[in-house]
């Protein structure tokens, strides 16, 4: 099968269609990067598991991000995890064969001040503490990193930069695809176009999973649905603050190699794909669309709100169909068709304006080399949380759901960490890491909210 370019939509076969199981241990409920790595080590752990996938595997956000494996500016608590994840990434680059498009390239993010420098400094005590190789640059130890030979006086300049060498990038949309062939080889069965309606639960138990193709027997089910999450989770009582944001990606034609790695300054994120162009982004700059829940949330969210506020720009009605939608059906039964059903692939248009502010601030980066031509333009809905660190618990008053969400633009790199970590949850043993930031009851039981950091 041709390998596609960029994010998987709608249109795109379907490549997996297993016939659905009448009992697992296990059911998935999302094909996305965390829902497919928790699946294949479940798999590893002797555990019979489905994934359930409303439209096509890594549809939605684990297509549509910006590729990077990033252990760089994690929060504290994710980057041990962190780590081992891109470890992991490495083996199964190694196992299929280089089909995720696996490099160590580094990840780089510049200054265009003397306070955005010292605010990227900061976060090197966290490197320190576990003997990450992040260092600062100087300007001219820069300039030989980013290939800027042919910059003129009049360019954007960085005066420096923080930088980690063992942080990596890969081809999400051909990444968690092949992913999900590797877990199917090792005996998932995947089932894309296959909704999960509702749980079917007795006396505080799954029993089992009413998907829009009939039932599947379990007693556990990871809710792993990116920015979906939070709608199914409330239609069953749980309610989880999680929003979505949108973000606009582009990719270039090809074009010379500045930087063979990950960079990011203020306005503009640049990343080297393997086939010769680069995917750009406006830096953290994205789009919230103002729905019941963000209103419902409102207070949870304004301590991360106050620090990102000039990145966020409010769309005041959320578009039919989105997870926050006005008039989006927030319950239903298990013999009605759902709102997954209805939004097969959530796929946002770009910001109208964004792909052009991206072409014109590389060109004032590298004006040598001009505006770049875009191929390709598209948008994803991050799925995130107050403190922009993920929910990866159990949940307490429904005995067998783990939720894993709210990856706030973390998940594609932190994939297989926390996938190994959903793994030890559902054969209740010990995951290896201190996962108690993430816990489910952190918004209800009166802890402080603590946003992770932003450099």
């Amino acid at each position: 099968m041709q390998v596609p370019s960029g994010p998987i939509q709608l249109s795109t076969p379907i490549r997996f269609n297993d016939p659905l199981p009448e009992k697992v241990d296990v059911v998935v409920i999302g094909g996305g990067v965390i829902g497919m790595f928790a699946a294949l080590y479940m798999a590893r752990n002797k555990l019979k598991v489905v994934v359930c996938e409303k439209g096509r595997i890594a549809g939605e956000q684990s297509s549509r991000n910006w590729g990077w494996i990033r252990q760089h500016g994690r929060d504290r608590d994710e980057l041990p995890i962190m780590m081992e994840a891109t470890r992991l990434w490495e083996e199964v680059d190694k196992l299929l064969g280089g089909k995720t498009g696996f490099k160590r390239e580094g990840v780089c993010y510049l200054a265009s001040s003397e306070e955005k420098l010292s605010s990227r400094e900061k976060w090197l005590e966290i490197a320190k503490e576990h003997q990450l190789d992040t260092r600062m640059l100087s300007k001219s130890e820069l300039n030989d990193l980013i290939d800027r030979s042919g910059v003129n006086e009049n360019a954007h300049e960085w005066i420096g930069a923080s930088y980690t060498p063992s942080d990596a990038r890969a081809e999400a949309w051909q990444a968690v695809p092949a992913l999900a062939e590797l877990a199917r080889s090792e005996g998932v069965s995947i089932v894309e176009n296959c909704a999960a309606r509702l749980l079917d639960v007795e006396g505080g138990l799954i029993r089992s999973v009413v998907t829009e193709n009939g039932l599947i027997a379990c007693d556990q089910v990871v809710l792993a649905a990116g920015a979906w999450s939070g709608v199914f989770a409330k239609r069953h009582g749980i309610s989880i603050p999680q929003l979505s944001v949108r973000s606009t990606v582009c990719r270039t034609a090809l074009m010379p190699e500045v930087f063979a790695g990950n960079a990011a300054d203020e306005n503009l994120a640049f990343r080297r794909r393997n086939d010769g162009g680069y995917n750009l982004a406006g830096g953290a700059n994205h789009d919230l669309f103002i729905g019941p829940d963000a209103f419902r949330h409102f207070f949870k969210y304004l301590p991360v709100a106050a620090e990102h506020i000039k990145d966020t720009s409010f769309k005041f009605s959320a578009l039919k169909g989105y997870p926050d939608s006005w008039r989006l059906k927030r319950n239903w039964n298990g013999d009605e068709v759902s709102p997954f059903e209805k939004m097969r692939v959530l796929n946002p248009e770009p910001k109208k304006g964004q792909v052009e502010t991206i072409r014109k601030n590389f060109a004032a980066r590298f004006p040598h080399l001009g505006k770049p031509e875009i191929t390709h333009a598209w948008a994803g809905m991050i799925d995130t949380m107050p403190d922009v660190v993920p929910i990866v618990d159990r949940v307490p008053d429904l005995q067998g759901l783990i939720i894993a969400t709210g990856m706030s633009g973390h998940g594609f790199g932190i994939g297989p960490g926390f996938g190994k970590i959903i793994a030890a949850m559902a054969m209740q043993k010990p995951c290896g890491h201190d996962v108690s930031r993430f816990r489910f009851s952190r918004f209800s039981d009166g802890s402080k909210i603590e946003p992770g950091p932003s450099i």
